[in-house]
């Protein structure tokens, strides 16, 4: 049995606890005051967490702003700095620690479950399904028979332009490298590079982190085009541009946070067994 302590996040943090508690090991909860459907969980204060727990989760992402930790339900804020006083010597994992790691040896201890391939291809694919879920909402029409634009074909381009097509979208998908390119041939998709962006889409989904669909793509949009970022900060849209123009763009950041928590947690519980798995040298964690 191992000790888990879980410090913030959202709900895929309380699937997280609860999966690992189902498995037999001892799991404390830090940060979750105000959540909702808590029961069962174990409560702890930080210093009590820290003395009986040797494995501490953090959430995805660890911070959004650099200073605190990403904990949406907790009663107040959890300074990072305090988190490096009371943690010092255990082993800690996060989700995307970024920079965080440039200043503190705390921080360059951690262990970026989010760096590992398995986490990163499981959440494209949450991440996909999870906008078509948005984007049935939200758009007014019908996915099927709709002109949806898929800027990048990463990851989530990957699992998003299939799940479009199966709705009987017609799906176009802007990437730059050739070998992306024949990938969407293949699929039956509709492959455009970045400058033959010249017509008007139903849905727009940004999935690249960087400025790629500037006012001269916007322009061509109509009023009720759904713009959807998928990317993290700064996207992929020109705001700027799409407010001149009178067109809204719909955040979705953190997608899987929001509509599969549960599948979100398994995935995390997974990563990070296989990770302490790897730190074992080859031995197997036990698992009750």
């Amino acid at each position: 049995m191992i000790g888990f302590g879980i410090i913030g996040g959202d709900r895929r943090q309380l699937y997280l606890a609860r999966s690992l508690a189902e498995d037999g090991h001892l799991v404390l909860v830090n940060g979750m005051e105000r959540a909702q459907d808590t029961a069962g969980l174990k409560m702890a204060q930080l210093p009590d967490l820290a003395e009986r727990c040797e494995v501490i989760l953090l959430p995805l992402p660890v911070t959004r702003e650099g200073a605190a930790l990403n904990a949406p339900f907790a009663g107040r804020a959890i300074p990072l700095d305090r988190l490096e006083t009371a943690l010092a010597g255990h082993r800690v994992f996060g989700g995307m620690l970024g920079a965080l790691g440039e200043g503190s040896p705390f921080w360059q201890s951690c262990r970026d479950y989010y760096a590992q391939e398995e986490l990163l291809t499981g959440n494209a694919w949450l991440t996909a399904e999870g906008a078509v879920a948005l984007a049935v909402t939200q758009y007014p029409g019908t996915l099927g028979g709709a002109s949806c634009l898929v800027a990048g074909y990463g990851r989530i381009g990957k699992a998003l332009c299939p799940m479009l097509r199966g709705m009987g979208a017609q799906v176009f998908c802007a990437a730059r490298r050739p070998e992306a390119l024949a990938a969407v041939r293949a699929l039956g998709c509709v492959p455009l590079g970045y400058d033959q962006l010249q017509r008007p889409f139903d849905l727009i989904f940004n999935t690249v982190p960087v400025p790629v669909l500037g006012s001269a793509v916007l322009v061509r949009q109509k009023q009720d085009t759904l713009l959807m970022e998928l990317a993290s900060a700064p996207g992929g849209f020109d705001r700027a541009a799409a407010e001149r123009l009178g067109l809204s763009i719909l955040d979705a950041p953190s997608l899987p946070g929001r509509t599969s928590p549960k599948a979100a947690g398994e995935l995390i519980k997974t990563t990070i067994y296989h990770m302490l798995e790897a730190d074992q040298a080859g031995k197997p964690l036990s698992r009750p």
